[in-house]
Formats: C-alpha cells, structure tokens, sequence
C-alpha cells in the first residue's frame, strides 16, 4: 500500500497552516521527501514481482526441454528427430498464435464471461493491469498444453497436422478456458470482480489441473482416438504389445527437468510475491510463505506419487520399472497443481497416493480400451488433472482459500468442513473443460483426418518417420577406425517368422516388420 503524506496535516501538528509560515513549508518539504520515497518503494515492490514473475516464466519454459527429453526418450529411436521437432514447433506456433490471438482471448478485460476482447497482438500493454511479463508467463502455460498433446498422438502423426492442431489449441481452445477460470471476467473464476461467484465460490484451480493438463489431455484423447493405435501396438488376437521407448535415461531426465519447472510452474502462479498477510503475524508470515508452502504441496505430492507407484507396480508386474516411476511422479504433480496452494501439506500426500492408482487404473482402461497413447500422456494429464480438481473440492483449507482469493467465508473442501459448493464448482469444471475440448479439438482432429492430413502412411510409420519425413535418422556417430559415418540400421520391410507361437514384445506391425 502506497504511503500518503498531507502538507496540512503535518503543519497543523505545529498549531499553523498559513500558507507563508515557516512550519507549512518545513511541511510541504517533508511531504515531498515522504512522497518520493513512497514512490520509490512501489516503484521497487513492481520491480521485484515483476523479477519473480519473469523467473517463474523461464522455470516454466525451460518445461519445454523437459518435455523434449521426455518424448524423445519414450519413442522408438526411428521417430526420435520427430517428436524433438515437434517439441520446438510447439513453442514456435504457439508463441506467435498466442501472441496474436491467445492472449487476448484469455486476459483481455474488460469483458465477458466467456471469452476476452483485448490486447490483439499486446496492443496497449503494458498498462495498469497487465505487462509484458504476464504475457510471457501464460503463453509459457499455452504451449505446455500443446506439448502434452503431441506426446498422445507421437509416432503416426503428420507434420502438418502438428503445426495445425498446435496454433488452434494455443491460440483459441485453451485461451478460452483459460479465461473462463483465470480471468476476473471468467464465468467460473474464484477471482471474478464482480462477487458473482459460481455456486458461491468459483472454481479453484490455482495452476492449471484443469486448464492446463485436462485441456492437453483430452485434447490428446481424441487425437489418438481419431488416429487409433500405432502399427503392431495390438497383435492378432488383440493383446497388448510393448512398443518400448528406446532410452529410459531421456525419460528420467526429462522427468527431472519438469520436475524443476513445475516450481515456476505451481509458486510461480501467484504471480507476486512482495505481499503481507492481515493475521497478526508480526510480519514473518505473507505470500512469500505462501509461495514456499506451495512449493512443499508441490513436492509432498511428486514424491508420493513415484514411490506409490514404484511399489503398487512391482506387485503388479514383480519388477521396478523407472519410466513408470518417472510417470507416477508426473502424475503426482499433475493432480496437485490444482490446489497447491490452498492445501495443507499432508493433504498433499493423499493427493499424490490417490493420483498414482488414478494413473494405473487410467492405463489399465486404455488397454481394455485398445487405445494407444505412446506417453500416457492422456491418462496422466487428463485423469490425474480430473483428480487434482476434485481433490481440490474435497481438501481446501478456508485459512488458505481466504488468503489465497482474498476475503473472508469462501468456500472451502468439503473433507475440511465445507458445504460441498466448491465440489460442486470442481465438478462443473471438470465437465465444462471435458465438453469444450471435445467440441472444438474432436471436429479438428476428425476433420484433418477425412482430409487424409493426420496420420502418415503405413510404410512410413513402419520405417520410421525421422527416414521418411526429416531426412536421416536422429543417431549418427563415427567408428573409432575412420571418419565414416556409422548410422542405426534401417528395417528393410521383409517378413520375419517369429520362432515361437506368440508375438515377441518387438513386433512393429501384424506382417512381423521388427521396430527400431
């Protein structure tokens, strides 16, 4: 809060406020001084959220190359140099998509309930509301959606489609729900300026279980539905074949490098950090502690996730699988980006447990299902993002709520005493974010695919698309004899017999072809 100095309040401390005297210009002197200083403080609590919401943006982006790792690692060696194009053209179309249109529709107040009418290409940004590292910071959010997308639809996919289905989803689908539950217009938002709250409450989902995973993930869903499943995923009689990633150490540090981002990616959405708190603390405790507990939720949630999963795992297949691990951490954290912040920290916990038998069970669907998601990206962004929000509802905490979206007596968790309103309002979240990523991403997906614009052909999956579409194959080295270039074998296509009855877990398609 700025400090406010009045020359004639000062001066009548002295019993004068003639305009001449000596004491009403020591006074307007003093208050000149005050006011500058003033100044200079707000001029430096700017600076530092500013800084911090900066720092956030680059944890969030360097997610990028998290996802990159990760994608890379989870696919077989023949699509590698696709998906990590894929990954940058994610970035690259959806920067200049957001920046056009994103942006926009999500933030651009004033407005209406459903979608932003302002700031086209930034125009008049910055202003009291909104500046340039606001903007960098939700598209960093945008393309994080679009990458979960790509994960689902890896290894099949036509490059053109990618950049289609990246610009509409980063410039249009996910903007809109965005504004829907971030914005102070958004119909959902816990935020809304004028008080007129869903169910009372709004729909609290702090850093995106819902706006960002569920949005990727569902997005994915009818991408890979559309697409349907790799060649060779489903042998003859319709049992799962492990189409195996060819580097679980890509996986782990992938895993490792989101890992990192997500703590730009859950403190950093408070989005300032230099703000106390009204409870008698003596000044020791405000956002800034916040901000660090979100951190621990954050972390708690992660951690449990992995090591439920590690465990439940080993007892049901008997051995320790890392990428599964690496995928229960990610689901750990998936979940708990919804209320990280308002959630003590052995709620977390529980958040984490729940999410990674969310995941299993979400995989064990899609097997029943024949779907096929090379990264699980679907179950993992989208069940666990479903989860997040509902855990939400059921184990906010009013003490934190209250600091948190300002006020006092909002809803809380249901688990936690509250009524249930803001169970109803993750609920309807839930939905509305379910139907209109299926409304607008299953017609784009649909439609790709009658113009023969989203998968490759069967030849080409089969030999690999890094051959086929970018030229060469991702892994070139040079033998120690010479400076001959040496690269990965290329499938040559012709039917091998399997030596036994069944399939061998290798088998790329149902002709026997031997994947890569």
């Amino acid at each position: 809060m700025a400090f406010t100095c009045s020359a004639s309040d000062l001066a009548s401390l002295a019993n004068s406020t003639a305009p001449g005297s000596d004491n009403a210009l020591l006074a307007t002197f003093l208050c000149g001084r005050l006011d500058a200083i003033s100044n200079k403080f707000t001029d430096t609590a700017h600076a530092v959220d500013s800084t911090y919401l900066l720092f956030s943006a680059y944890l969030v982006f360097s997610m990028q190359l998290g996802f990159a790792m990760l994608c890379a690692g989870s696919v077989r060696a023949k699509n590698t140099m696709n998906i990590m194009l894929t990954n940058v053209l994610d970035a690259a179309a959806g920067g200049i998509s957001y920046y056009l249109f994103g942006f926009a529709f999500a933030f651009g107040a004033p407005s209406n309930g459903f979608v932003g009418r302002h700031f086209f290409g930034l125009k008049k940004v910055p202003s009291d509301s909104v500046d340039y590292s606001f903007f960098l910071y939700q598209w960093a959010f945008a393309i994080a959606a679009a990458g979960i997308t790509s994960g689902s639809i890896a290894e099949r996919t036509q490059f053109v489609a990618y950049l289609i289905y990246s610009s509409f989803l980063t410039g249009f689908v996910y903007p809109i729900t965005s504004h829907w539950f971030w914005s102070g217009d958004g119909w959902a938002s816990p935020s809304r300026s004028d008080g007129n709250l869903l169910f009372g409450s709004g729909a609290i989902d702090f850093a995106g279980s819902g706006v960002v995973h569920m949005v990727g993930g569902i997005a994915g869903l009818w991408g890979a539905l559309i697409e349907g499943p790799r060649i060779g995923r489903f042998d003859h009689a319709g049992r799962v074949v492990a189409l195996r990633g060819h580097s679980a150490s890509l996986v782990v540090l992938g895993s490792f490098l989101l890992w990192f981002g997500w703590y730009g990616f859950n403190p950093g959405s408070f989005l300032t950090i230099l703000k106390t708190y009204d409870n008698g603390s003596g000044g020791f405790y405000g956002q800034w502690s916040a901000v660090g507990r979100t951190a621990v939720t954050t972390t708690l949630a992660g951690s449990t996730a992995a090591l439920t999963t590690l465990f439940s795992k080993r007892l049901l297949v008997g051995h320790w699988n890392v990428v599964d691990v690496c995928n229960g951490l990610l689901g750990g954290f998936a979940a708990i980006t919804s209320g990280c912040s308002v959630v003590e920290p052995w709620a977390a916990i529980v958040c984490g447990f729940v999410s990674a038998w969310v995941l299993i069970g979400c995989n064990k669907l899609a097997e029943l299902a024949k779907f096929d998601d090379p990264l699980e990206a679907t179950q993992l962004h989208g069940g666990c993002g479903a989860w997040g929000l509902i855990f939400t509802g059921l184990f906010a905490s009013q003490r934190y709520v209250d600091e948190v979206y300002g006020g006092s007596g909002r809803r809380y968790g249901w688990f936690m005493g509250g009524d249930g309103r803001l169970l109803a309002a993750q609920i309807v979240e839930v939905l509305a974010i379910a139907g209109w990523v299926t409304a607008t991403m299953g017609p784009l997906f649909y439609g790709l695919h009658r113009l023969k614009l989203l998968r490759v052909s069967g030849d080409d999956e089969k030999e690999g698309m890094d051959l086929t579409r970018h030229g060469g194959l991702a892994y070139v080295y040079h033998d120690d004899g010479g400076d001959q270039a040496v690269v990965a074998p290329i499938p040559s296509g012709r039917r091998v017999e399997p030596r036994y009855s069944s399939p061998a877990p290798n088998v790329d398609d149902q002709n026997g072809t031997p994947a890569v």
